[in-house]
């Protein structure tokens, strides 16, 4: 690591470990920040759309789909900013195949982000946000990658660094703390986690997320992780009921400005730049998700509406317009199993769906078809789509 571009920092500084080689060591948060027009502007925007948000997801009447929905964009963005090549609409064939069907993809990371978001979701209920968490959450998100360490959900006990694959210490763009720093930082980092600020929750989410991009206490999984932390901290400070937007989606989007940032406050203490940008990715984000549960309300009514126009409408057909907006992409014979009910009564109600133009038949196949919900695919995909396109 070039110490000089850090060595002035005001948001930390350089330490030369034993071994003579440089890492950055965070101050302490919070730091001073000040606030211009448009950071004051950003932040109200921000608040204002996420309260909206936390407000639509209360209109729909099973939160499960929008929860549900969220959590997979989340994982599938995260996950490709560390490389991962996935896509929603191919997540959600996976998962309806009993994750038989992957199309050449390796979905195991996306789906274990999925996991470590329910299970920090639920145990903010236990515990507070904190290391502890954190590394719980850990164990959870790598739990099936390989790691001769075996380091899963344990705080690293050796250096990490950022840099260009097989690059030095002395190469690396980035070193955070040594593990004894690590260890320091990373007890005032939680005491400022569960500080009781007067502040809107969203700059102490910014400098959070910051702060352990920063010192980054794990070998691997750090990003992924790191933005889980978004979600949590926001739903632990009651400003989401539930994970209804996709920070994660915005980083992918634009993740050079996204890592610049972030390096730019090591580097310079450049804090405004990176909280604005936060705030723009809230703000952003809420929109999409708005617009995402609205336009959801208006196909689930449309979906409610053929069936009632529709004679000789089986139970199971009602039953499976809530079940379209969990996974648009039906398998008759996994949906009787999770049902508990027989393959032909489930199978009536799929066709009834299908006769009436919500479902089509995917596969061209005699034997295990999928069904799908093309309209609500398009729809729950249309902002995925249009930016890997792009």
């Amino acid at each position: 690591m070039n110490h000089e571009e850090f060595k002035n920092s005001p948001a930390g500084k350089c330490v030369q470990t034993v071994e003579r080689y440089w890492t950055f060591v965070p101050n302490p948060l919070p730091p001073p920040v000040s606030y211009d027009d448009r950071l004051i502007y950003l932040l109200s925007e921000a608040d204002e759309l996420l309260r909206e948000l936390s407000e639509v997801g209360k209109l729909f009447p099973n939160t499960d789909f929008l929860v549900c929905h969220s959590i997979r964009r989340e994982a599938i963005s995260s996950s490709r900013i560390e490389g991962v090549q996935a896509s929603l609409r191919d997540l959600l064939f996976y998962e309806a195949t009993e994750f038989r069907e992957a199309k050449g993809q390796d979905f195991g990371e996306v789906r274990n982000y999925v996991r470590a978001m329910e299970y920090g979701i639920a145990r903010l209920d236990e515990i507070p946000a904190s290391v502890k968490l954190v590394c719980e959450t850990h164990k959870v998100l790598l739990e099936d990658e390989k790691d001769e360490q075996e380091t899963h959900g344990e705080l690293r006990r050796t250096q990490n660094w950022i840099g260009p694959p097989g690059c030095s210490l002395d190469d690396a763009l980035y070193v955070p703390p040594s593990v004894e720093d690590m260890k320091e930082a990373l007890s005032a980092w939680e005491k400022y986690l569960n500080s009781h600020s007067h502040q809107l929750p969203l700059i102490p989410c910014a400098l959070m997320h910051y702060q352990f991009e920063a010192i980054r206490p794990f070998l691997k999984g750090n990003g992924r992780i790191g933005r889980l932390l978004i979600t949590f901290f926001l739903c632990e400070r009651g400003y989401l009921i539930q994970p209804l937007f996709c920070p994660s989606v915005f980083f992918e989007r634009f993740k050079d400005e996204y890592c610049s940032k972030l390096l730019m406050v090591s580097k310079k203490g450049d804090w405004p730049g990176w909280i604005k940008f936060f705030l723009r990715g809230v703000a952003v984000q809420s929109k999409e998700a708005i617009s995402c549960a609205r336009n959801s309300l208006k196909l689930r009514s449309e979906y409610q509406e053929k069936l009632e126009m529709a004679k000789k409408v089986p139970h199971s057909a009602h039953r499976l317009i809530e079940e379209i907006f969990i996974n648009p992409v039906i398998s008759i014979s996994k949906l009787s199993r999770k049902w508990n009910k027989s393959f032909n009564s489930v199978k009536r109600g799929v066709l009834k769906l299908v006769e009436v133009g919500i479902l089509e038949e995917a596969t061209g196949r005699k034997r295990n078809k999928l069904f799908v919900a093309s309209k609500l695919i398009r729809l729950l995909t249309a902002a995925d789509t249009a930016e890997h396109q792009k």
